[in-house]
């Protein structure tokens, strides 16, 4: 398989990446024949499952524009992806062009690709880390250049809790950084809701199974576990609800059944 130009050295580039399938999924054109495969196994379990993912990204350009118009203009997005087309970066500089935005992702391809669409842009950064050491995330230099930590910050963690297991205590992971953050900042969250997946148990399973084999386990949690990650905040309305529910700017019955396999919400530190 011949490397391109944009795939950072070192990375191997015939073992599927998370990033790099919802990349796909989003009609972007970062990832490989090994992501594209990956994808289309997954799909063929779960035929809506980047409708889902679709939904996720509209859900966090709504919360990014409603964080910016409750004066909240800096960003700090963990577990941030590619950039694709409506990136939190893009979405919250069209709503405010002073808009400060850290990019955080553990995958190389998402971190190499974000620094060179943020490339020379001092209100703006990308680094590698891992949700699961939030300390290294908010003293990291990237982080405390960039952004402001005495002032409020919306911190997004769109589409990447259901890949952390419980044996790496994500809750304490939320609430470390919650600590971190001045009062009046944002958590913003989604999650997976398998029990709201419009397939049957083997097709959930099927696609599990997929994640699994490019070690990305997807972590199954109910409604009530997906709340306690917000415990630390208070959640703004309307609470945490399907992902077309919040806030929605079209008519939600046009929606894609599958855009409701998760819940999104937001909440407000004190």
């Amino acid at each position: 398989m011949e490397r391109p130009a944009w795939a950072p050295r070192g990375i191997d580039i015939t073992v599927p990446s998370v990033s790099r399938i919802h990349d796909y999924y989003l009609g972007g054109s970062h990832n490989f024949e090994v992501d594209r495969e990956a994808a289309r196994q997954a799909v063929g379990f779960l035929p809506g499952l980047p409708k889902f993912v679709q939904a996720d990204r509209a859900f966090t350009r709504r919360a990014v524009r409603w964080a910016v118009g409750q004066g909240v203009t800096q960003f700090l997005d963990i577990g941030s992806g590619i950039p694709t087309h409506g990136n939190v970066h893009e979405t919250a500089r069209a709503a405010d062009p002073g808009a400060r935005v850290v990019l955080v992702d553990h995958d190389p391809v998402a971190v190499a690709h974000s620094r060179t669409v943020l490339a020379g842009d001092e209100r703006a950064g990308a680094f590698a880390a891992d949700l699961r050491r939030p300390r290294e995330i908010l003293e990291h230099q990237v982080t405390t250049e960039v952004l402001d930590l005495t002032r409020p910050v919306a911190v997004l963690l769109v589409g990447v809790l259901h890949f952390v297991d419980d044996a790496d205590d994500p809750y304490a992971a939320v609430a470390q950084l919650v600590e971190g953050l001045a009062p009046g900042s944002l958590l913003i969250l989604t999650h997976a809701a398998f029990d709201a997946v419009p397939a049957g148990e083997e097709g959930v399973r099927g696609a599990v199974e997929v994640y699994r084999s490019v070690r990305a386990p997807l972590v199954e949690r109910s409604r009530e576990g997906i709340a306690r990650f917000l415990d630390s905040v208070e959640l703004v309305d309307p609470g945490l609800v399907p992902l077309p529910r919040w806030r929605p700017e079209s008519d939600v019955d046009d929606e894609h059944p599958y855009a409701f396999s998760g819940f999104g919400g937001v909440g407000r530190a004190a």
